[in-house]
């Protein structure tokens, strides 16, 4: 019989296992690969993108001399994390800002306005907010200076 030997009267039976090596198929994972690439790509196309609030830059004028008058008044408005709108830490609505502040300029044109966004992470988007307040403000022929918390670099300038 064939696979079976005899040594001493015993019939032992011998067993063969295939000699196949590990492999190793790429072509599954080479299948998960684009999928994952593909899957970034397209969250990438359909990703809103932010749009920009237009600021109008002055140019600095090296030498310029510095009034030593007082500075001129100031109004704050500012726009926690929650989306809520502060005239002055005061509470007010969005309806109710750009008449507060066209009286503030009629009684002193010289009044400055301050826009602050908190950086502060809340439960809602505030950016609709924001562009309909800058809209509003824009419309109104309101100047506004945005205020922001300066940035590491700025802050330490020994550092490069």
């Amino acid at each position: 019989m064939a696979g079976e030997t005899t040594t001493t009267g015993t019939n032992r039976l011998r067993l063969r296992r295939p000699s196949e090596r590990f492999q190793v198929e790429l072509t599954p994972l080479i299948d998960v690969t684009f999928l994952l690439l593909t899957f970034f790509i397209y969250a990438m196309v359909l990703m809103d993108r932010i749009e920009l609030v237009p600021l109008e830059l002055k140019p600095l004028e090296a030498g310029a001399t510095i009034d030593e008058e007082a500075p001129p008044p100031a109004r704050t408005l500012s726009l926690d994390g929650a989306g809520s709108l502060f005239l002055d830490r005061d509470p007010i609505a969005l309806a109710d800002v750009v008449p507060e502040l066209q009286s503030t300029l009629e009684a002193d044109p010289d009044t400055v306005l301050y826009l602050a966004v908190s950086d502060e992470i809340g439960p809602s988007d505030r950016t609709p907010l924001l562009l309909e307040l800058w809209n509003e403000l824009r419309m109104a022929d309101i100047p506004v200076r945005m205020v922001g918390r300066p940035t590491e670099a700025a802050s330490n300038p020994n550092q490069p």
